[in-house]
């Protein structure tokens, strides 16, 4: 008996220091964040920042304008990452300015984070924000016509819930995505015991009820699902899983792995000073490409 407790204790030791190590990688990225952006330039764009879609304080978007003068050109909706516990839009200009660049304009949202608000309101966020940029798009001096919904980890989750969720939102400009975009999403896994992303969810609740992986419909959205070559953090079989599932309902669905990258560092890939050396930011424009011309 005594050695079954020694061996368990040792176990949650181990797990702990996973979990630290974990936060550790997340808020190393949070001070790589703020060094981006800091050096990101800001003569590509125009923003308007704190924008309210709702009552609460956390939500707010910012929106990056694109300076090239194209007539409903593209917006992309970017959800951060964070474990849903962490993290904010303001540490993603870089995001913002990296695809204004190149003619999209963006918008960056920030929404609940656990412990004190779980699933599903992270994602009742999105459904409202979306509603938000729909209705005032002329005097947000935006287009919806064409929207990708790009997320990285929890908010990658985020994305995909929108649209695949127990007990959906009505997104009155759903049938105008046109693409999702899951960066190193969890998509199916148990967050029982998970420690990392238990205090999200519900407890009592089976992941069953509430992984986007089970909720999946037949519809035309193209959807990209890309995969950090080196992610420690969240297992392939999340997009691998998700893609097989997709694809049973008829549904588009591509998965694409990003060499030399890990969970945190692949969207620190995407800035404008980084993403020659990588293949992430090319990968993500051809898709986004692809789901404009079908």
């Amino acid at each position: 008996m005594l050695n079954n407790s020694t061996e368990i204790v040792k176990q949650l030791q181990q797990r702990l220091e996973q979990v630290k190590h974990r936060y550790r990688e997340f808020r190393l990225y949070d001070l790589g964040s703020y060094a981006l952006n800091m050096l990101t330039p800001k003569s590509t764009y125009h923003v308007q920042k704190n924008i309210a879609y709702g009552l609460k304080s956390r939500q707010r978007l910012d929106i990056y304008r694109s300076k090239k003068a194209v007539a409903g050109r593209p917006l992309i909706v970017f959800i951060h990452g964070g474990a849903w516990q962490h993290g904010d839009k303001k540490e993603y200009a870089f995001i913002g300015e990296s695809f204004a660049r190149e003619g999209y304009d963006v918008a960056v949202i920030n929404y609940h984070l656990a412990p004190e608000y779980i699933f599903p309101r992270y994602v009742d966020d999105l459904a409202q924000a979306l509603n938000f940029l729909d209705q005032y798009q002329n005097k947000l001096k935006i287009s919806t016509e064409h929207l990708i919904l790009m997320g990285h980890s929890a908010g990658a989750f985020n994305v995909m819930s929108v649209v695949y969720h127990p007990h959906p939102n009505i997104v009155h400009c759903r049938d105008k995505i046109k693409a999702i975009i899951g960066i190193a999403g969890p998509y199916h896994f148990d967050y029982k015991g998970d420690l990392l992303a238990q205090h999200a969810f519900n407890q009592e609740i089976p992941y069953e009820q509430v992984m986007p992986y089970y909720f999946v419909d037949s519809n035309q959205i193209r959807h990209y699902l890309l995969m950090a070559e080196n992610d420690r953090i969240v297992a392939a079989s999340n997009s691998i899983d998700l893609d097989r599932v997709l694809k049973q309902h008829g549904n588009h669905s591509h998965i694409a792995i990003i060499a030399k990258t890990g969970h945190i560092s692949i969207v620190g890939t995407l800035s404008s000073l980084f993403s020659r050396y990588f293949k992430t930011k090319r990968t993500i424009l051809s898709f986004i490409q692809e789901s404009l011309d079908v």
